[in-house]
């Protein structure tokens, strides 16, 4: 992680500590950056970034400072407009982009906005890029041997323009459609679109499939994104659900990078679930190269336990599907995920993807002839408490050394009938803390007992 830039993006509170005027430098070196890169490598033309945006009120703000900064610098923007990080990442891949920026914070609430980058193989940005874009908008760049005290500005017809490219976001609706295999006709499908990216994609996709479908949350005002709805709030698709006899539901954030099932019953199927339920699927097709699926630290206990008993081997990343797709890309496995609704599908998609996530679980239930609470069954997932805590400083925090005390102490209670996990958050000022156990008043006690630990050292804020 950067001093701007962490696991998921340049993220915080618009206008607060996320500006335009961080936009526009954004904007202006990824400008200048990739134009001088063609340059230097002997091609002509400028620098060809595509930008895509959630329906936050304050997209609009950063996506003309963006398109500002990348004109200025000789770059020419692509625009895709409201539309999901997945299709953003599918557009760069398939179209030639030097690189795609997404504007959103995910599943934050309204006030709360992000600057995604994405390389030019449709991946998150590297490192290195990353690391050069926060020198420059601290005004210590270093780049092709020499230091920038300021970046060139492009002139005459050399200054960039801007490109409508809504086709782009179509050409990933229809590819999306072409990967639905089995016709869904009969089939009632709830979608929650958490007033998000998703809102006008999801329903095309499935009603062209042949789905009976049913939406809501997909009338984005500005401010609704993520209120009470989507993967986050998952409770008001599981009435949805079941008020209306659906036979499936799926919630999406608000860039539409995860999904979060419901079954007919009204259980959640979250994304621990995902893995287990195509893992399993993949295995007993000879589909699951190196029989392995990626995990991170955050998957269940009973996961695991599934796995062994299936014959299928695991690999655990840190928290992020950043991570996740590195280690996929690495040793050449096929599926992978989070258990807060980030799978990805290295064969269709170079980032985690909702709607295709959701076309994979209809996948199944077709080919298997299954519902989703059938398809889960074989797996129990053990108690799980997460609280974060809000601190002033993560590391001096995570590292104060009562706090290790507290928490190898319930990592001892625990023995192996269950598991503690204390970690840094990678997007917010929070520590978050984890315990599973075999019941939930021994997951609150634990995870009770280091929060107060933590604040009882003056760490909370």
């Amino acid at each position: 992680m950067g001093k701007y830039f962490g696991t998921d993006g340049f993220r915080g509170e618009a206008n607060v500590n996320l500006t335009a005027d961080h936009a526009f430098k954004v904007g202006r070196f990824l400008g200048w950056y990739y134009t001088q890169v063609r340059r230097r490598s002997g091609q002509d033309g400028p620098a060809r970034i595509v930008i895509g945006k959630d329906t936050r009120r304050s997209s609009y703000m950063f996506e003309y400072s963006l398109v500002g900064g990348l004109v200025a610098s000789g770059a020419d923007a692509y625009l895709l407009h409201v539309t999901t990080t997945p299709s953003v990442a599918y557009v760069v891949r398939t179209d030639g982009f030097d690189c795609g920026i997404m504007i959103s914070a995910s599943h934050n609430p309204y006030y709360d906005n992000g600057i995604k980058l994405i390389n030019g193989s449709g991946e998150k940005m590297d490192e290195g890029i990353i690391s050069l874009v926060e020198a420059y908008i601290d005004g210590e760049l270093v780049a092709f041997d020499r230091r920038w005290e300021e970046l060139p500005l492009a002139h005459k017809e050399m200054i960039g323009r801007t490109v409508d490219y809504v086709s782009g976001r179509n050409r990933y609706i229809g590819y999306l459609i072409s990967l639905g295999i089995h016709s869904f006709k009969g089939i009632k499908v709830g979608l929650d679109c958490a007033n998000g990216s998703s809102w006008n994609i999801a329903k095309n996709v499935f009603d062209a499939l042949g789905a009976k479908t049913y939406v809501i949350n997909a009338e984005p005002d500005g401010y609704n994104i993520n209120s009470n709805a989507g993967s986050t709030h998952i409770e008001v698709l599981q009435k949805f659900v079941v008020d209306n006899g659906l036979d499936v539901g799926f919630a999406y954030d608000g860039d539409a990078d995860r999904c979060m099932c419901v079954d007919e019953k009204g259980n959640i199927v979250s994304g621990d679930h995902i893995l287990y339920i195509y893992g399993k699927y993949m295995k007993e097709r000879g589909k699951l190269v190196g029989n392995t699926v990626v995990t991170t630290v955050m998957s269940n206990f009973g996961l695991y336990k599934a796995f062994d008993e299936l014959g299928i081997d695991y690999a655990k990343t840190a928290v992020g599907d950043k991570y996740v797709y590195e280690y996929m890309m690495n040793n050449g496995c096929r599926i992978g995920g989070e258990q807060s609704g980030h799978i990805i599908f290295s064969k269709y998609a170079s980032t985690g993807d909702g709607i295709l996530t959701s076309l994979k679980m209809m996948e199944v239930m077709l080919a298997k002839k299954k519902t989703l609470s059938q398809l889960c069954e074989g797996l129990t997932i053990y108690p799980q408490v997460l609280k974060n805590v809000k601190v002033a400083d993560k590391a001096a925090a995570q590292s104060d050394p009562d706090v290790q005390a507290a928490v190898s102490e319930v990592a001892a209670k625990l023995g192996d009938t269950g598991r503690i996990l204390v970690r840094e958050s990678g997007t917010e000022p929070k520590i978050r803390v984890m315990v599973e156990a075999e019941s939930m008043e021994v997951c609150q006690e634990y995870v009770d007992h280091v929060v107060e630990t933590i604040k009882r050292k003056g760490h909370a804020v």
